[in-house]
């Protein structure tokens, strides 16, 4: 089984969970990059004209993203990761998943949030990409059940 674990972090909580994703599952490891990284001030959700603000009151947003390193036609399941941004996922995201409208790949989302939960991100996730295998995902805020990994890849 081939594993891919791609995500996006501003602040390097997801990158964390997503490095321990890999580890445990013996995956590939790609980071979501933005051309233009987010600063401090770029991700001040308490400002609605910082840069996180604007793309995200923005359904169409994409910011630009150095190209994908990998195909995700060529793993099994892809675990993509990310920070939890006004209950959904940051558009950065988006602009990544936008470069694989049509895999067969089974996705599976994970995500870091300091008080939402994941699964309006989900749903965001397969009403956007309704031609993608996008399963249930999860929340990864402490210790990585392998167990729970395990059971949501043999579904």
């Amino acid at each position: 089984m081939k594993i891919l674990v791609s995500y996006f972090s501003a602040s390097g909580v997801t990158k964390n969970a997503a490095t321990k994703l890999a580890k445990l599952l013996n995956g590939d490891l790609e980071e979501i990059k933005p051309v233009s990284e987010y600063t401090k001030d770029d991700l001040n959700w308490n400002n609605k004209n910082s840069r996180s603000s604007l793309e995200m009151e923005n359904e169409n947003a994409r910011p630009e993203i150095i190209k994908p390193l990998h195909n995700l036609d060529d793993y099994d399941f892809v675990f993509i990761g990310y920070p939890i941004w006004w209950y959904v996922e940051p558009r950065v995201v988006d602009t990544y998943l936008d470069n694989f409208k049509s895999c067969k790949t089974t996705i599976i989302p994970f995500a870091t949030s300091g008080g939402s939960n994941i699964k309006g991100s989900v749903n965001h996730l397969k009403n956007l990409y309704k031609n993608l295998n996008i399963k249930d995902g999860l929340l990864l805020n402490n210790e990585i059940n392998k167990e729970l990994i395990k059971n949501i890849i043999n579904k």
